[in-house]
């Protein structure tokens, strides 16, 4: 099995897990979610997985993206290698699972938000703050919606807001919410639960419940272009994630 910088990986009784292993923050940078996407590409025809869940070391699940490689030439090999996880876990047709302590934000909630189930200790935040820096997220705005409904993910899209385990819980955004201490041992009896049942008939199962999710990967290549062709050409765009890298406030010019 290939050996990994930024993420391990291991898989056992039909469960692929994928850990985060950037302390503290495990912010998603371009090797970090390559890596995240070749184990992705490893578990392709296997017809024996049940599910993958994603985990994290350090304080955080995920703080987002590198902002630095989120700049000129390098935003669109970001977001290609950045929605290609996505892709990945539509191709491989199970059960997704993470498992979330800390902060889940940017692309660390859109990933966290993504898979289907979601168990968060109750210390965990979820946020899409992409707004306040100048972009927006791409996935959230794709994926929210369905999850939450239109007016609930606008105002979390529109205005960065950071919400609580307990308050995504009771948007969908999270199935359950469980002491700190309490995390690995919940996440292992949820997946122990898949580990007792049939590999094609889960699949099968999820194939049938998730119809729609191919027609919102179709949405996301339509917001890609939103995303790189308009938004990164916007001055806007650039000063916000300019001033973040530089530590002040963006000076809007709106345009």
């Amino acid at each position: 099995m290939e050996e990994f910088k930024n993420i391990s990986f291991a898989e056992s009784e039909g469960i692929a897990r994928i850990t985060l292993r950037r302390p503290p923050l495990n912010i998603l940078n371009i090797e970090l979610m390559g890596e995240i996407n070749r184990a992705l590409e490893s578990l392709r025809g296997r017809g024996d997985l049940k599910a993958i869940a994603f985990l994290a070391e350090g304080k955080a699940f995920s703080a987002g993206v590198d902002v630095s490689e989120h700049t000129g030439e390098k935003v669109r090999d970001m977001i290609y290698v950045f929605h290609k996880m996505f892709r990945l876990l539509d191709e491989a047709g199970v059960t997704s699972v993470a498992v979330v302590g800390g902060a889940a934000l940017g692309g660390g909630c859109e990933l966290a938000t993504f898979c289907d189930i979601v168990i968060a200790s109750e210390n965990a935040k979820f946020g899409q703050p992409e707004i306040q820096v100048g972009v927006f997220p791409p996935v959230a705005c794709a994926v929210f919606p369905k999850i939450m409904g239109r007016k609930k993910a606008l105002e979390l899209i529109l205005t960065g807001d950071v919400i609580s385990a307990e308050e995504a819980q009771k948007l969908g955004m999270v199935n359950k919410v469980v002491p700190p201490e309490k995390l690995n041992e919940e996440a292992e009896a949820f997946l122990s639960k898949l580990k007792s049942l049939s590999a094609p008939v889960l699949r099968l199962a999820r194939l049938a419940a998730m119809r729609d999710l191919s027609r919102l990967l179709n949405q996301l290549s339509e917001i890609e272009e939103i995303y790189l062709s308009r938004l990164m050409r916007t001055h806007d765009a650039e000063e916000g994630l300019k001033a973040f890298l530089e530590k002040r406030k963006p000076q809007w010019k709106n345009m």
